[in-house]
């Protein structure tokens, strides 16, 4: 409780700090979409076919929307603010299922593992769509945990979160559908051993009552995941038309850049997750991570272990290894790193603070005098992570581990701030440079600024007095990503976001110079 209590403190103090993306000024204006629906009784649809939004939930950008009616926040801060919360949540919740499946070390391990995770700490204040989803998974997974540890007597307060952590997944994203492949093949050994204790009829019946007492939890999530995506609720087969849409690559396709190659979105190699993991989650999570995999295979044939404990132990593996098998598989267009994929990071902690608690005990039975090494090796691979999150805020979705180098060694090969987030801190030193400097505003037109990114977040960031555009001929400032795209200016700088040596982004003074583009495509 104190470690949750100090990470919502940190979050309360620095939410502010978070910049907008790509996609922030969209998802506003779908909640507001979505919002008009509900309170003009459905005769606005105007939400049921804007952009593709549609076929998501809109339950965070509702909340977001709302709440800044109550409180005085800037909208894009409370969005900021309300996705903090959301990650504090979801921390307390796969604390939860860590405590629930390995006890009390393995729960303490677990939210350590995750706060201290860069990648899903950063995104959760700035991912409207991938964070939330990720929180609603873990509940899902807390609810089912808890249904193998009753079955075949769920208490209410399991079929509770059951549904509502089906409603909020299927909700969020159809990808959520994925948590009943995990409880179907992650039951097998529990029905195996029903079969062979109760008998067929025994074991069937048990299963038929556990299916009815469930069916109120799951017309529960079938209302929450109509309240938070509409759509999905207007026609029986809208959910599967998402599911058909998402399943082919739906816009013009792009090149990112992996492994210091320019590929092609939809041709990215089956390699890109596994490498993108090993190099940007922390060691210490993916060294324990590891362990409990194969440590759950090979539990799977002995008999000495309760089925219970295989069935919740395969349910947590599937969920943290599966989709990224699938994808390595299926070979789906694939970009912006692995933030499609921050849902498997909360199983990934479960099962590292599981196999820590296991360590852990073993060693305290056999040999205890290990104990403190492999506990200060534990800390001092969290120290690691935390040592960088500090040094990348308010950036640490960009994070790469010291595998890869850090972001200083992925600079030339990867991606890595394809949110466009430091255009914040770079207009903020805009602004402050102007005033430092004491120029005038031209007159009779506001300053003018090219950007090379995301622009919406940009005009929030630097406010009325600026435009915004593509133009560099016509502009006074040049803003630039540090990404490949954006091109390198021979101009003065006025501004230069960095971390670990890294730029992430720059302003130019280009008044009385020609600069005919931005955009510099580098030779493949």
């Amino acid at each position: 409780m104190l470690v949750l209590a100090a990470i919502a403190v940190i979050a309360g103090l620095t939410f502010r700090d978070y910049g907008l993306g790509w996609d922030d000024y969209t998802h506003a204006e779908y909640a507001d979409l979505l919002l008009r629906m509900f309170g003009s009784g459905f005769k606005d649809t105007a939400a049921l076919s804007f952009a593709n939004l549609y076929m998501y939930g809109g339950g965070f950008d509702m909340i977001a929307a709302l709440l800044h009616k109550v409180i005085p926040l800037e909208l894009f801060e409370t969005r900021r603010l309300v996705g903090a919360i959301v990650g504090v949540i979801g921390l307390a919740v796969t604390w939860r299922v860590g405590r629930r499946v390995g006890g009390p070390i393995a729960g303490l391990a677990t939210l350590l593992l995750l706060a201290l995770c860069p990648t899903f700490y950063g995104h959760m204040f700035m991912n409207p769509k991938d964070a939330p989803f990720a929180v609603a998974m873990v509940v899902l997974m807390l609810g089912l945990v808890r249904l193998a540890d009753e079955y075949p007597r769920p208490s209410p307060r399991t079929i509770l979160i059951v549904g509502v952590g089906a409603g909020l997944s299927i909700g969020s994203r159809i990808l959520g559908g994925l948590a009943l492949v995990y409880a179907v093949i992650g039951f097998i050994p529990l029905f195996l051993e029903e079969l062979r204790v109760e008998g067929a009829r025994e074991a069937a019946r048990r299963f038929a009552h556990t299916v009815y007492v469930l069916l109120p939890g799951l017309v529960l999530g079938y209302l929450v995941m109509g309240l938070i995506w509409p759509w999905s609720i207007m026609e029986p087969g809208n959910p599967f038309s998402a599911l058909t849409y998402f399943s082919h690559f739906f816009e013009k396709p792009w090149k990112e850049m992996f492994d210091g190659a320019l590929v092609s979105v939809p041709d990215m190699p089956w390699s890109y997750l596994p490498t993108l993991f090993a190099l940007q989650l922390p060691e210490v999570l993916l060294v324990l991570m590891a362990g409990a995999v194969v440590g759950t295979f090979v539990m799977l044939p002995r008999k000495d272990v309760p089925a219970r404990r295989k069935t919740i132990m395969l349910m947590l593996t599937l969920a943290a290894t599966l989709p990224l098998v699938i994808a390595m598989v299926k070979r789906p267009a694939l970009y912006n790193g692995i933030r499609h994929f921050i849902f498997v990071i909360p199983p990934m902690a479960v099962l590292g603070g599981v196999a820590f608690a296991w360590l852990m005990e073993r060693l305290r039975a056999n040999h205890r005098s290990w104990q403190p090494v492999v506990l200060a090796t534990f800390c001092f691979g969290l120290a690691l992570s935390a040592a960088e999150m500090i040094r990348l805020h308010p950036y640490q979705y960009t994070h790469f581990n010291h595998v890869a180098g850090t972001v200083r060694g992925a600079d030339e090969r990867f991606m890595l701030d394809y949110w466009g987030l430091a255009l914040k801190q770079a207009s903020d030193e805009l602004r402050e440079q102007l005033v430092e400097r004491q120029e005038v505003q031209p007159q009779n037109r506001k300053w003018k600024v090219a950007v090379c990114g995301p622009q919406r977040p940009a005009q929030v960031a630097l406010g009325p007095d600026f435009t915004i555009g593509w133009d560099s001929n016509a502009a006074d400032f040049a803003m630039t990503l540090g990404e490949f795209y954006c091109k390198g200016l021979t101009a003065p700088v006025m501004a230069e976001i960095k971390r670990d040596d890294v730029v992430f982004a720059r302003v130019y003074d280009i008044r009385g110079r020609s600069i005919s583009s931005l955009l510099s495509i580098p030779a493949p």
